[in-house]
Protein backbone atom coordinates (compact mmCIF):
# COMPACT_ATOMS: atom_id res chain seq x y z
CA UNK A 1 0.00 0.00 0.00
CA UNK A 2 1.43 3.42 -0.95
CA UNK A 3 1.22 6.32 1.50
CA UNK A 4 -1.64 8.17 -0.15
CA UNK A 5 -3.75 5.00 -0.26
CA UNK A 6 -2.97 4.44 3.42
CA UNK A 7 -3.94 8.02 4.34
CA UNK A 8 -7.19 7.90 2.37
CA UNK A 9 -8.14 4.58 3.92
CA UNK A 10 -7.53 6.02 7.37
CA UNK A 11 -9.61 9.10 6.51
CA UNK A 12 -12.52 6.93 5.40
CA UNK A 13 -12.42 5.17 8.77
CA UNK A 14 -12.02 8.46 10.59
CA UNK A 15 -15.12 10.10 9.11
CA UNK A 16 -17.29 6.96 9.03
CA UNK A 17 -19.16 8.00 12.16
CA UNK A 18 -19.89 11.45 10.71
CA UNK A 19 -21.40 10.28 7.44
CA UNK A 20 -24.97 11.40 6.85
CA UNK A 21 -26.91 12.69 3.86
CA UNK A 22 -25.76 16.23 3.02
CA UNK A 23 -27.68 17.91 0.22
CA UNK A 24 -26.68 20.93 -1.82
CA UNK A 25 -29.73 22.81 -0.54
CA UNK A 26 -28.51 22.33 3.03
CA UNK A 27 -25.05 23.59 2.11
CA UNK A 28 -26.52 26.63 0.36
CA UNK A 29 -28.65 27.39 3.41
CA UNK A 30 -25.60 27.08 5.66
CA UNK A 31 -23.68 29.47 3.42
CA UNK A 32 -26.50 32.01 3.53
CA UNK A 33 -26.72 31.80 7.32
CA UNK A 34 -23.04 32.47 8.01
CA UNK A 35 -20.88 35.57 7.61
CA UNK A 36 -19.34 35.84 4.12
CA UNK A 37 -15.81 34.55 3.61
CA UNK A 38 -13.10 36.18 1.47
CA UNK A 39 -12.59 34.70 -2.00
CA UNK A 40 -9.69 32.27 -2.23
CA UNK A 41 -9.61 32.53 -6.03
CA UNK A 42 -9.53 36.33 -6.03
CA UNK A 43 -6.66 36.35 -3.54
CA UNK A 44 -4.51 34.42 -6.02
CA UNK A 45 -5.14 36.82 -8.92
CA UNK A 46 -2.36 39.33 -8.38
CA UNK A 47 -1.92 42.31 -10.66
CA UNK A 48 1.05 42.62 -12.99
CA UNK A 49 1.85 38.93 -12.71
CA UNK A 50 3.10 39.08 -9.11
CA UNK A 51 3.39 35.65 -7.52
CA UNK A 52 0.84 34.92 -4.78
CA UNK A 53 1.88 32.93 -1.70
CA UNK A 54 -0.46 30.48 0.00
CA UNK A 55 1.24 30.11 3.38
CA UNK A 56 0.61 26.78 5.06
CA UNK A 57 0.27 25.84 8.70
CA UNK A 58 1.35 22.28 9.41
CA UNK A 59 3.14 20.82 12.40
CA UNK A 60 4.39 17.62 10.83
CA UNK A 61 4.10 15.52 7.67
CA UNK A 62 4.75 11.93 6.60
CA UNK A 63 7.67 13.08 4.43
CA UNK A 64 9.34 15.57 6.80
CA UNK A 65 8.35 14.16 10.20
CA UNK A 66 8.11 16.74 12.97
CA UNK A 67 8.34 20.30 11.64
CA UNK A 68 7.09 22.49 14.49
CA UNK A 69 5.20 20.34 16.95
CA UNK A 70 3.07 22.38 19.30
CA UNK A 71 3.09 25.47 17.08
CA UNK A 72 0.15 27.82 17.57
CA UNK A 73 -1.93 27.98 14.40
CA UNK A 74 -3.15 31.47 15.25
CA UNK A 75 0.32 32.85 16.02
CA UNK A 76 1.66 31.42 12.76
CA UNK A 77 -1.30 32.80 10.83
CA UNK A 78 -0.66 36.23 12.30
CA UNK A 79 2.96 36.04 11.14
CA UNK A 80 1.82 35.15 7.64
CA UNK A 81 -0.75 37.94 7.64
CA UNK A 82 1.89 40.44 8.69
CA UNK A 83 4.14 39.15 5.91
CA UNK A 84 1.37 39.85 3.37
CA UNK A 85 0.75 36.26 2.35
CA UNK A 86 -2.12 36.07 -0.13
CA UNK A 87 -3.96 33.20 1.54
CA UNK A 88 -3.56 30.49 4.15
CA UNK A 89 -3.61 26.71 3.94
CA UNK A 90 -4.48 25.05 7.24
CA UNK A 91 -3.94 21.33 7.72
CA UNK A 92 -6.88 19.81 9.58
CA UNK A 93 -5.72 16.18 9.45
CA UNK A 94 -4.53 15.15 12.89
CA UNK A 95 -2.96 11.72 12.51
CA UNK A 96 -0.48 12.52 9.74
CA UNK A 97 -0.12 16.32 9.94
CA UNK A 98 -0.88 17.29 13.54
CA UNK A 99 -3.75 19.62 12.69
CA UNK A 100 -7.45 19.81 13.48
CA UNK A 101 -10.60 21.74 12.69
CA UNK A 102 -10.14 23.82 15.83
CA UNK A 103 -7.04 25.38 14.19
CA UNK A 104 -9.14 26.48 11.20
CA UNK A 105 -11.94 27.77 13.42
CA UNK A 106 -9.56 29.76 15.62
CA UNK A 107 -7.79 31.38 12.69
CA UNK A 108 -10.90 32.29 10.69
CA UNK A 109 -12.66 33.63 13.81
CA UNK A 110 -9.69 35.90 14.46
CA UNK A 111 -9.54 37.22 10.90
CA UNK A 112 -13.26 37.98 10.84
CA UNK A 113 -12.41 40.86 13.17
CA UNK A 114 -9.65 42.29 10.95
CA UNK A 115 -9.91 44.77 8.09
CA UNK A 116 -8.12 42.45 5.65
CA UNK A 117 -9.03 38.82 6.36
CA UNK A 118 -7.02 36.11 4.65
CA UNK A 119 -8.95 33.37 2.85
CA UNK A 120 -8.24 29.92 4.26
CA UNK A 121 -7.99 26.61 2.44
CA UNK A 122 -9.11 23.60 4.46
CA UNK A 123 -6.20 21.28 3.63
CA UNK A 124 -7.40 17.75 4.27
CA UNK A 125 -8.22 14.52 2.51
CA UNK A 126 -11.74 15.27 1.37
CA UNK A 127 -14.13 12.43 0.62
CA UNK A 128 -17.67 13.42 1.53
CA UNK A 129 -19.88 16.55 1.56
CA UNK A 130 -20.04 16.35 5.36
CA UNK A 131 -16.42 17.55 5.32
CA UNK A 132 -17.45 20.44 3.07
CA UNK A 133 -20.15 21.30 5.61
CA UNK A 134 -17.50 21.29 8.35
CA UNK A 135 -15.21 23.48 6.26
CA UNK A 136 -17.84 26.16 5.61
CA UNK A 137 -18.99 26.06 9.23
CA UNK A 138 -15.38 26.56 10.34
CA UNK A 139 -14.94 29.62 8.11
CA UNK A 140 -12.91 28.17 5.25
CA UNK A 141 -12.95 29.81 1.83
CA UNK A 142 -11.84 26.73 -0.11
CA UNK A 143 -11.39 22.97 0.05
CA UNK A 144 -8.82 20.63 -1.47
CA UNK A 145 -9.77 17.96 -4.02
CA UNK A 146 -6.96 15.45 -4.62
CA UNK A 147 -7.81 14.13 -8.07
CA UNK A 148 -5.74 10.95 -8.01
CA UNK A 149 -7.26 9.86 -4.69
CA UNK A 150 -10.90 10.02 -5.80
CA UNK A 151 -13.29 8.56 -8.31
CA UNK A 152 -15.05 10.84 -10.76
CA UNK A 153 -18.35 10.55 -8.89
CA UNK A 154 -16.64 11.64 -5.66
CA UNK A 155 -14.90 14.55 -7.38
CA UNK A 156 -18.15 15.80 -8.88
CA UNK A 157 -19.97 15.39 -5.58
CA UNK A 158 -17.34 17.35 -3.67
CA UNK A 159 -17.09 20.09 -6.29
CA UNK A 160 -20.85 20.64 -6.45
CA UNK A 161 -20.99 20.64 -2.67
CA UNK A 162 -18.23 23.23 -2.46
CA UNK A 163 -20.01 25.45 -4.97
CA UNK A 164 -23.29 25.16 -3.05
CA UNK A 165 -21.48 26.13 0.15
CA UNK A 166 -19.89 29.17 -1.49
CA UNK A 167 -16.40 27.67 -1.41
CA UNK A 168 -13.69 27.52 -4.03
CA UNK A 169 -11.98 24.21 -4.78
CA UNK A 170 -8.27 23.67 -5.34
CA UNK A 171 -7.91 20.62 -7.58
CA UNK A 172 -4.59 18.95 -6.86
CA UNK A 173 -2.96 17.01 -9.69
CA UNK A 174 0.26 15.10 -10.28
CA UNK A 175 0.21 14.10 -13.95
CA UNK A 176 -1.53 14.64 -17.29
CA UNK A 177 -4.32 12.17 -16.54
CA UNK A 178 -5.14 14.08 -13.35
CA UNK A 179 -5.12 17.33 -15.31
CA UNK A 180 -7.55 15.99 -17.88
CA UNK A 181 -9.92 14.85 -15.14
CA UNK A 182 -9.71 18.18 -13.28
CA UNK A 183 -10.49 20.11 -16.47
CA UNK A 184 -13.40 17.77 -17.24
CA UNK A 185 -14.85 18.62 -13.82
CA UNK A 186 -14.62 22.34 -14.48
CA UNK A 187 -11.72 23.16 -12.18
CA UNK A 188 -10.97 26.88 -11.91
CA UNK A 189 -7.94 26.50 -9.63
CA UNK A 190 -5.46 23.68 -10.26
CA UNK A 191 -2.40 22.94 -8.18
CA UNK A 192 0.48 20.75 -9.28
CA UNK A 193 1.75 18.80 -6.30
CA UNK A 194 5.45 18.44 -7.02
CA UNK A 195 5.59 15.75 -4.36
CA UNK A 196 4.43 12.28 -5.34
CA UNK A 197 2.08 11.41 -2.48
CA UNK A 198 2.57 7.71 -3.12
CA UNK A 199 6.33 7.70 -2.48
CA UNK A 200 6.94 11.27 -1.25
CA UNK A 201 9.61 12.23 -3.77
CA UNK A 202 9.63 15.86 -4.95
CA UNK A 203 10.38 17.17 -8.44
CA UNK A 204 9.75 20.80 -9.48
CA UNK A 205 9.93 19.80 -13.13
CA UNK A 206 6.36 18.51 -12.74
CA UNK A 207 5.14 22.12 -12.51
CA UNK A 208 7.30 23.04 -15.49
CA UNK A 209 5.77 20.22 -17.52
CA UNK A 210 2.13 20.46 -16.47
CA UNK A 211 1.32 24.14 -15.90
CA UNK A 212 1.89 25.15 -19.56
CA UNK A 213 -0.84 22.61 -20.44
CA UNK A 214 -3.48 24.31 -18.26
CA UNK A 215 -6.45 25.83 -20.10
CA UNK A 216 -6.51 29.60 -20.36
CA UNK A 217 -8.16 31.24 -17.37
CA UNK A 218 -7.35 28.47 -14.88
CA UNK A 219 -5.42 29.71 -11.85
CA UNK A 220 -2.14 27.76 -11.69
CA UNK A 221 -0.64 26.83 -8.33
CA UNK A 222 2.65 25.04 -7.67
CA UNK A 223 2.71 23.05 -4.43
CA UNK A 224 5.47 21.39 -2.40
CA UNK A 225 9.25 21.41 -2.72
CA UNK A 226 9.53 25.21 -2.77
CA UNK A 227 12.16 26.33 -0.28
CA UNK A 228 14.06 29.23 -1.86
CA UNK A 229 13.59 32.26 -4.08
CA UNK A 230 15.22 30.27 -6.85
CA UNK A 231 12.53 27.59 -6.52
CA UNK A 232 9.71 30.13 -6.60
CA UNK A 233 11.23 31.89 -9.61
CA UNK A 234 11.51 28.57 -11.41
CA UNK A 235 7.83 27.64 -11.07
CA UNK A 236 6.73 31.24 -11.69
CA UNK A 237 8.61 31.15 -14.99
CA UNK A 238 6.67 27.99 -15.83
CA UNK A 239 3.40 29.88 -15.41
CA UNK A 240 2.49 29.45 -11.73
CA UNK A 241 0.41 32.35 -10.46
CA UNK A 242 0.67 31.12 -6.88
CA UNK A 243 2.80 28.83 -4.74
CA UNK A 244 1.72 26.83 -1.72
CA UNK A 245 4.52 26.61 0.84
CA UNK A 246 4.41 24.88 4.20
CA UNK A 247 7.56 23.26 5.51
CA UNK A 248 9.96 26.07 4.53
CA UNK A 249 7.80 28.73 6.17
CA UNK A 250 7.12 26.67 9.29
CA UNK A 251 10.86 26.13 9.78
CA UNK A 252 11.88 29.70 8.91
CA UNK A 253 13.07 31.95 11.72
CA UNK A 254 11.71 34.87 9.71
CA UNK A 255 8.79 33.82 7.48
CA UNK A 256 8.24 37.47 6.54
CA UNK A 257 11.62 37.65 4.85
CA UNK A 258 11.10 34.33 3.07
CA UNK A 259 7.68 35.35 1.74
CA UNK A 260 9.25 38.59 0.49
CA UNK A 261 11.98 36.61 -1.25
CA UNK A 262 9.42 34.32 -2.89
CA UNK A 263 7.39 37.20 -4.31
CA UNK A 264 10.22 39.35 -5.65
CA UNK A 265 12.25 36.52 -7.21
Amino acid sequence: MDKLTEIMANKRREIAGLIRPVFEEELAALHASLPPVPSFANALRHPAGKLAVIAEIKRRSPSAGAIREGASALAQAQRYHGAKASALSILTDERYFGGNLADLEEVTAHFQTTAQPLPCLRKDFMLHPVQVFQAREAGASAILIIVRALGDAEIGWLHRSAQAAGLDALFEIHNEADLDRAVTHGAKIIGVNNRDLAIFQTDLSLSERLIPQFPKGVIAVSESGIHTARDSARVHAAGAQAILVGEALMRAEDPTQLIHEFTVA
